[in-house]
């Protein structure tokens, strides 16, 4: 089977409607449009940041190997995102900025490199944009602009939206709001609790590292303005889906939705499918970066791990499940990986007899990638055709570039000796 002769429908589960849905472009001759919600970069991105991207490389891959033509943008949040992750509180860049005693464009510098070089440590694909919010500032103001009126009231710690002006705000959310990334707290003067910031002005007599002038004042863009404009922009409304962590589901999605409603006049969320992946977790619970001691790729690469032992780790979970960050299940990843490596080594070499059927590996993968990306259940198939010792070179060879084009794990290159990775002294 080549790659974009694949059959099996593809179907994807949308948080909107709560469901498995047959996925189909919006508009064809533009392809599929796909915008993730990136890091906010002020300090080292933590294994469950990188889950996220994992999924989403995952998710490009498998829409490009099934024929499809791809805009994918992925964010960098380099202002705006607040330290309580609500509308209170001091801007991320900032506090690091000043714990630091950097400026906050360096941080957000140094930071965007790590991330970027994580990405490629982790074989994930670089989208085909990767926006900074503040090369967007005057475009966001100007989407402000024309819903502030209707949609908008001021007051002096800035503009807000008025989540009442917008039909079933909440409804990504399904009720669900204890567990959002972005928990809007009690700000005085705000109409409703679920009011956000669309725009927060500089404190009379202070002066921040990242402000811009505005019709309300100088100040900086919220953080849930970001994302509307930056996916408008650069892949139009509606597109195609629309990704990011389970905790954006509660409260920063549904607040882009609003945005995206209140922009158009309209009941249209935006994206036509919202996917979200789940929690990287401990045993005690989520893994954040405010609970400190977060484990990073680089801390597991400086202690001999090899970064794809992490990737495939998240490739063994359905990204929609929890998956527990043990040192049990990361050095069983360590170890498959390495079966892996060693089987593929000796699958290359082999001469092989031809009267193997390589298509029906194909068939499998696609079967399971298509229904709503089953990486784990695809990982048994890459197994078995390695343990396959009827087909040919040629077949061979093809067919593992098939799962390696899908799943990412790089085994028509990787060696035993690129696993030996060195600890750090």
């Amino acid at each position: 089977m080549a790659r974009g002769m694949t059959t099996a429908p593809l179907t994807l589960y949308n948080s909107l409607t709560r469901q498995l849905e047959p996925f189909a472009p919006i508009d064809p001759a533009k392809g599929v449009r796909v915008y993730s919600c990136g890091p906010t970069v002020y300090s080292d991105p933590h294994l469950g940041n990188l889950r996220a991207y994992v999924f989403t490389d995952t998710l490009s891959r498998v829409l490009r190997w099934k024929g499809h033509k791809l805009t994918h943008v992925l964010n960098i949040t380099d202002v705006g995102h607040l330290t309580s992750d609500a509308d209170e509180g001091e801007d991320k860049m900032e506090a690091a900025a000043k714990k630091r005693g950097m400026s906050a464009w360096d941080i957000s510098r140094h930071y965007a490199d790590v991330f970027r070089r994580n990405l490629r440590d982790l074989n994930i694909r670089t989208p085909d944009h990767m926006p900074l919010a503040t090369d967007y500032v005057e475009k966001m103001i100007e989407f402000a602009k024309g819903f502030a009126e209707a949609n908008c009231y001021q007051l002096d710690s800035g503009l807000y939206f008025d989540s009442s002006t917008v039909p079933d705000y909440g409804r990504l959310a399904g009720g669900q709001d204890d567990a959002g990334e972005g928990r809007i707290e009690s700000v005085e003067g705000k109409r409703h609790p679920q009011d956000f910031a669309i725009w927060r002005t500089t404190p009379p007599g202070e002066t921040r590292q990242m402000e811009w002038d505005s019709p309300w004042g100088r100040g900086a863009p919220g953080w849930h303005l970001e994302c509307s404009v930056m996916s408008a922009e650069l892949l139009g409304l509606p597109f195609d889906i629309h990704t990011g962590g389970i905790d954006h589901r509660e409260i920063h999605h549904v607040n882009e939705i609003a945005q995206n409603q209140a922009h158009c006049g309209c009941g249209d969320s935006g994206a036509k499918i919202w996917m979200h992946n789940n929690f990287l977790v401990d045993r005690g619970g989520k893994m954040s970066k405010s609970k400190g001691g977060i484990a990073t790729l680089d801390a597991l690469v400086a202690k001999g791990v090899h970064p794809l032992a992490y990737r495939l780790m998240c490739l063994s979970a359905h990204y929609r499940s929890e998956l527990e960050f043990s040192g049990e299940n990361l050095l069983a990843a360590l170890v498959r990986l390495r079966r892996l490596v060693l089987a593929a080594e000796k699958f290359r070499a082999a001469d092989g007899k031809p009267g193997g059927d390589a298509g029906t590996y194909l068939d499998r993968l696609d079967a399971a990638v298509s229904d709503d990306l089953n990486t784990p259940k695809a990982l048994p198939v890459l197994e078995e055709l390695l343990a396959d010792k009827r087909l040919d070179q040629s077949a061979r060879l093809m067919t593992l570039a098939q799962f390696d084009e899908v799943l990412g794990l790089d085994l028509l290159e990787l060696s035993r000796a690129d696993l030996r990775v060195r600890p750090a002294d």
